[in-house]
């Protein structure tokens, strides 16, 4: 370590301080030799922003000349300083849901879940026909994509295994209201079209299934009242015309 560059603590601190105006420079916290004739000068930095962060200041002299001067001074991270996460690119922080109306999401020209439309046709006619053909479109689902999306969706809220799919009196493959996809998807697949249902217009699978269902139509018939059943545990039942002729007889012989 350069002997005369390691003493030039106040010449360090005093470019420290030019730049960290307004706020104060903290102690010294050491030096560090970074090369020939070449030191840097570590300093707390006391900004409340920057907790942990110091100041380093490096400090050099010519060959034979015995004037240090400043070279650069930056703040830098200590060990305990808050740093920001990692940088993570903005397609791989994309969530679904994130995309809002005139946002626009390219797609990467090597995204594995498209493939060229030529690429995706079988040989035989009468399956190109069924299937998909990719006619008009530069890409289309790849193998990969189809299988990626068919496994998102039988696994989501959509699916066999929700709540609700499970309490269906029957599944959604055998209601009216189901409309199979098209392509190889159309096998496990389809969209719902029962506008009461909580997927309607959404696809769900065909095993699927919900209250909505187009044959659950079986109401419970609405039962007839029986008369009404009198306790009459205690009482003695009389004519209406009887008991009003006791009770003035009784307040005759009241009277008398």
């Amino acid at each position: 370590m350069d002997a005369a560059c390691a003493e030039a603590v106040d010449l360090a601190r005093q470019a420290a301080a030019e730049t960290a105006s307004p706020t104060p420079v903290g102690e010294h916290l050491g030096v560090r030799a970074d090369g020939d004739r070449v030191v840097t000068h570590y300093f707390d930095c006391l900004d409340a922003a920057y907790r942990g962060w110091r100041w380093a200041v490096t400090v050099t002299r010519a060959s034979r000349a015995k004037i240090v001067t400043v070279d650069e001074c930056v703040l830098l991270p200590g060990d305990d300083a808050l740093l920001a996460p990692p940088w993570v690119p903005w397609l791989e922080r994309l969530r679904p849901g994130d995309l809002g109306p005139g946002d626009l999401l390219p797609t990467a020209p090597d995204d594995i879940r498209l493939a060229p439309g030529f690429t995706q046709v079988s040989d035989a006619t009468d399956t190109e026909m069924q299937w998909e053909l990719g006619l008009g479109r530069v890409r289309v689902l790849s193998q990969e994509g189809r299988d990626e999306a068919a496994s998102r969706w039988y696994d989501g809220a959509a699916g066999p295994r929700a709540p609700i799919a499970t309490s269906a009196p029957a599944q959604c493959s055998t209601c009216g209201f189901y409309v199979p996809l098209g392509g190889e998807l159309r096998q496990v697949f389809g969209v719902c079209a029962n506008e009461y249902a909580p997927d309607d217009g959404r696809a769900v699978s065909a095993d699927h299934g919900c209250g909505a269902h187009s044959e659950a139509v079986n109401l419970p018939a609405a039962s007839e009242h029986n008369p009404p059943v009198i306790d009459e545990l205690g009482y003695d039942i009389v004519p209406a015309g009887a008991a009003l002729a006791d009770a003035e007889a009784e307040e005759a012989l009241g009277h008398s």
